[in-house]
């Protein structure tokens, strides 16, 4: 099969950073799905993976995908061939950035049938890092309409988890705020359904002129260092805290002690990880956000589609997401 393989030491413009490669079709295991790849979406932990690798080491990357099933373990009993799928994958595991790639079948689920490939494969990993943040971590109920009255910032609104963040939140009856730094990412933010958008700068002044003075919860996506006081000083008491970026520095956790604050991670690659016995519920949860999208509830975050798997094509994706400027999600095509 093809399949393009991540090499460690080099910038990620350089020609030997990312090139193509023949190796051997995978054979799934016992749990396992041998999944053919149609479309497969680049994300921060795919740059992130690809500067933390040691020079010489190789990884095939990409951690989002719609594919079809091509064939099944001996024990996997969830899915047949011929069946379209979506998933986030295994951080332990080879990537999506390849022909095929096999994975657990407790990670994996049929894809929504309203998506094209390409809108499919950008849900997964944002899908399951916003409902495992906000309903799995921070406690807020998982279904419509029942947190009303509550209210949520989100940190980072535009990006691709802030843009499911914002969705399902919405959904679930939260009153969304949302920090976004340009003009198109404000009416991104409100597009999807926050109510309050504010910028990056003086955060308390700027909630309490939008008549937000504090939020139930807070979801930071992004430079946590950057909004910790601030994050305390708009909490609400004992309000929670969500966290998925990777601070510069340490953080003083007793800013929130007067607050009775709740803090907390979200890492989507835990219950993979760590073989959890929920590990399941990752399923379950892409079940859920398929029956959303194609009742129209949410929707995909796709903002630009790159044609066929390529050295190329995930040379350039990598450098646009290094950018930071993203609004929404890139995908690739098979």
């Amino acid at each position: 099969m093809k399949a393009i393989v991540a090499t460690g030491g080099h910038a990620t413009k350089d020609p030997q950073a990312f090139r193509e490669e023949e190796r051997p079709t995978p054979v799934p295991g016992d749990r396992d799905v041998l999944v053919r790849i149609e479309a497969v979406a680049v994300n921060p932990v795919d740059t992130k993976v690809f500067e933390r690798l040691a020079p010489g080491q190789q990884r095939i990357l990409g951690w989002d995908a719609r594919g079809v099933v091509a064939a099944v373990g001996a024990q996997a009993r969830r899915f047949a061939p011929g069946q379209a799928v979506y998933y986030a994958g295994d951080l332990t595991r080879d990537g999506s950035n390849a022909e095929f790639q096999i994975v657990d079948e407790r990670l994996v689920a049929p894809a929504p049938a309203s998506l094209t490939p390409a809108q499919a494969a950008s849900l997964p990993l944002t899908s399951l890092t916003a409902w495992e943040g906000l309903f799995d971590r921070l406690g807020l109920a998982a279904a419509e309409n029942a947190n009303q009255g509550a209210s949520l910032l989100v940190i980072g609104g535009a990006g691709g988890v802030g843009s499911m963040i914002i969705q399902l939140a919405a959904w679930a009856g939260l009153t969304v705020a949302a920090t976004a730094a340009r003009p198109e990412s404000a009416a991104w933010c409100r597009e999807l359904g926050a109510k309050v958008v504010v910028g990056r700068d003086d955060l308390p002044g700027a909630l309490a002129a939008a008549g937000l003075p504090q939020v139930d919860a807070v979801y930071c996506t992004t430079h946590a260092e950057e909004h910790w006081a601030n994050m305390a000083r708009v909490l609400a008491p004992q309000g929670a805290v969500c966290l998925i970026d990777d601070p510069t520095g340490p953080l003083d956790i007793t800013l929130f002690k007067q607050k009775s604050a709740r803090i907390c991670w979200e890492f989507m690659f835990t219950r993979s990880m760590f073989r959890t016995e929920d590990m399941a519920r990752q399923a379950m949860i892409l079940e859920s956000v398929a029956r959303l999208a194609d009742a129209g509830r949410v929707r995909a975050t796709l903002a630009r589609t790159l044609e066929g798997l390529s050295a190329e094509n995930v040379r350039e994706a990598h450098l646009r997401q290094r950018t930071g400027a993203m609004v929404g999600k890139q995908v690739i095509t098979a």
